[in-house]
């Protein structure tokens, strides 16, 4: 937020994401200048990173504020108006705004034209960063010496009664993860010395069609599996990216080319494509999303599941109309 360092390219780079996932050094051997040390203490990296993208929202808008209410009084807007208006920059759609203001008091929003930047405003920029940034964090190195201690302190900084919010995570949005040990079980099954699927809580070196292994690469597998898979379920990894796409709500959609086949190109295989939109997306608006110069502007209808004509104006729900056929 103070410009140093790769400051500003970092916090610019958050305006084309929809969600945060967070890798802390849950081990304590990266300290929080990114060098290599021992016994360092991550409980407040969470807190830190939290702090630095509040910094970074208020002081652009406390540079401004003055000016901001001054033209909100004289052209009578309403607060969503004129918070869209200063937020729009950050990549943010208008329905995240009036998210952020229903978590203040009504009151409070009912004497926008007198907040101060250090007060009613500072409130507010936490408020939009629960809704703008949902953060997943991916306590990281589960498999090291200090790691058992470190995770301890971070889940009772940050539980609480309700899951509520606290610095803008969700107890159970924290996950623990072993990178190296995701890539090196992805590695060995790529390579065909095992079988293994993301997420699961073992491998297999005995399927039909695998390559034996040698002494060192049998036991780093075992050790992977002693510390992290029968001790955590899993790597982590997979589920620190399913529990991204939940904090978005996003709903998968099925573009489908037949409604009785799906356009699958293999035996087996439901669907070719899927796409995650945001909830509240239209027929239509899908059409322009998948191909703006072909499906949107050549659209002559819409359809899916049994023959059911949608409309262009249909929001889109998983379960219900999310398989589509246009034509």
């Amino acid at each position: 937020s103070e410009g140093r360092g790769l400051g500003n390219q970092f916090l610019d780079d958050l305006r084309h994401a929809d969600v945060l996932i967070h890798v802390v050094d849950a081990s304590g051997t990266t300290d929080a200048s990114g060098r290599e040390t021992r016994g360092y203490d991550p409980v407040d990296d969470i807190q830190w990173l939290r702090q630095e993208v509040e910094a970074w929202i208020w002081g652009n808008l406390d540079r401004k504020w003055a000016g901001v209410v001054r033209r909100h009084v004289a052209v009578k807007a309403s607060p969503v108006e004129t918070l869209h208006a200063q937020l729009a920059g950050y990549g943010t759609p208008r329905d995240v705004v009036q998210r952020a203001l229903d978590r203040l008091p009504r009151e409070l929003v009912g004497e926008f034209s007198r907040w101060e930047a250090g007060k009613e405003l500072r409130r507010f920029v936490g408020a939009f960063l629960d809704e703008r940034f949902p953060t997943i964090v991916a306590l990281n190195k589960i498999d090291m010496a200090d790691s058992d201690k470190n995770i301890s302190a971070i889940m009772k900084r940050y539980h609480s009664k309700g899951g509520a919010l606290v610095d803008g995570v969700r107890i159970d949005n924290i996950v623990l993860t072993s990178a190296l040990g995701e890539c090196f079980l992805r590695k060995m099954q790529k390579q065909r010395y095992i079988s293994y699927e993301t997420g699961s809580d073992d491998f297999s070196t005995d399927a039909p069609g695998l390559k034996p292994l040698d002494e060192k690469a049998g036991r780093r597998l075992e050790t992977i599996r002693d510390l992290v898979l029968f001790r955590y379920g899993s790597t982590g990894v997979q589920e620190a990216i399913v529990k991204a796409v939940d904090a978005l709500g996003y709903i998968p959609v099925f573009p489908v080319k037949s409604l009785s086949t799906f356009g699958a190109p293999q035996q087996g295989a439901a669907f070719r494509d899927c796409v995650l939109v945001r909830p509240g997306t239209t027929v239509r608006e899908f059409a322009k999303k998948l191909h703006s110069q072909v499906i949107d502007r050549g659209y002559a209808g819409a359809e899916t599941i049994g023959g059911i004509q949608l409309g262009e104006s249909d929001v889109i729900v998983a379960g219900k109309n999310n398989v589509i056929k246009y034509t």
